[in-house]
């Protein structure tokens, strides 16, 4: 396989990357249709798929299908199709406050995603360049910060509906593996003030039944004091307080933006760094090929590569 190398390890040639939105899926019920955007490489057949659900953050367009192109265009490029909703909770649709599920929609954001998987046939129709390319074995999910809390329910963890007490499991057979980005721990003492306050059902997230493969990437200074008392360790809960098999990737002097993985040049990444962002690029992009893929060598060389440099960026422990 040819490629590039980087300190991280090898990776596939980038191939040219057609990107399509919005496709407008009908979702009976939702408060409004749900719009995608389709990144794919132009070339390959039998093509993974890669759901990314978007955090929120204080830019307008982020938090939309519009954000988060340092992911999607890299994936997209090395032979993943990326499909992007823009959820209930994005500030481009500016829905009433009084909107069943507002102001984060952790359910909806959640369904939004087996929506799609019900509709692959709809997105293919929409997307005549995708039409028979697509590996419906093979599904993956990535989400950050809030999106990150939307992977990790479709991934197998639960919580208890602060509206009606029942619980919530929304895991998704469908999808084999997973990646966290900087997503949010465990609830009841950890939790600052605001967040129990303002986002309850954050307050009994349980990590145990999360069985689905998956990397948990934290940043070792994303304290986000807006949500959490306990630090930047409470990123890594997802890893800790969930079975194997895990990895999680540690970065180091990484904030909440990881580098800026949400969007190019985006003024609210306070850590913003290219080499930590290729370094989750193709990170992520290794371990979703071996986990895919078995017997894939990609996920083992990235974490010796990442390893071998004489200032690593990051660690990586497994379980």
């Amino acid at each position: 396989m040819s490629g590039s190398t980087h300190p991280t390890g090898t990776v596939s040639s980038p191939t040219p990357v057609l990107s399509i939105s919005p496709v407008v899926l009908p979702v009976p019920g939702r408060a409004v249709d749900l719009e995608v955007r389709v990144s794919a490489p132009v070339t390959g057949s039998d093509l993974p798929v890669i759901l990314l659900s978007h955090g929120q953050g204080h830019s307008n367009h982020l938090s939309s299908l519009n954000g988060y192109a340092p992911l999607a265009n890299f994936w997209a490029a090395h032979g993943f199709v990326v499909i992007q909703p823009t959820h209930l909770s994005s500030t481009t649709l500016r829905l009433a406050p009084d909107t069943p599920g507002a102001p984060l929609y952790w359910r909806s954001r959640a369904e939004d995603m087996q929506h799609i998987l019900d509709r692959l046939d709809l997105i293919e129709a929409a997307v005549p360049q995708l039409i028979g390319r697509l590996d419906r074995s093979k599904v993956a999910v990535a989400g950050h910060s809030m999106g990150g809390h939307t992977a990790s329910l479709l991934l197998g963890a639960r919580l208890t509906d602060p509206l009606d007490g029942t619980e919530g499991d929304l895991a998704e057979p469908r999808i084999k593996a997973g990646v966290l980005l900087a997503a949010p721990g465990q609830g009841g003492d950890a939790l600052s003030r605001s967040a129990a306050e303002n986002f309850p059902f954050l307050s009994t997230t349980d990590f145990s039944e999360m069985t689905t493969p998956t990397l948990v990437v934290a940043g070792d200074k994303d304290t986000s004091a807006h949500l959490t008392v306990r630090g930047a360790d409470w990123h890594t809960d997802p890893y800790f307080l969930s079975p194997g098999p895990k990895s999680l990737l540690t970065l180091f002097d990484a904030e909440h933006g990881l580098g800026g993985i949400s969007g190019y040049d985006v003024a609210e990444t306070t850590d913003e760094n290219l080499e930590r962002v290729a370094t989750v690029q193709r990170l992520t992009w290794a371990y979703l090929r071996s986990e895919l893929y078995p017997g894939d060598s990609a996920w083992q060389e990235a974490c010796d590569a990442l390893a071998a440099g004489p200032s690593p960026l990051g660690r990586v422990e497994s379980k």
